[in-house]
């Protein structure tokens, strides 16, 4: 019985959604580029992206 290799996983740019397969041919995966890479990271610089919850009051932290 002749096993098959695995076939890396294939996934879409979150940024543009080309396709991207995770694999050493994709050194920015999950994205396809560096730009797409840094595009994602200035979203959530700017605060374009968040994650959804209840804002968090670092002085609360601080007073304990």
């Amino acid at each position: 019985m002749s096993e098959q290799p695995e076939q890396p996983l294939k996934l879409n740019c979150p940024t543009c959604s080309k396709t991207v397969y995770w694999s050493e041919d994709y050194p920015y995966r999950p994205f396809c580029s560096e730009r797409c890479k840094l595009i994602d990271l200035g979203e959530w610089a700017s605060e374009s992206h968040k994650i959804p919850g209840d804002p968090i009051d670092i002085n609360d932290d601080l007073d304990s």
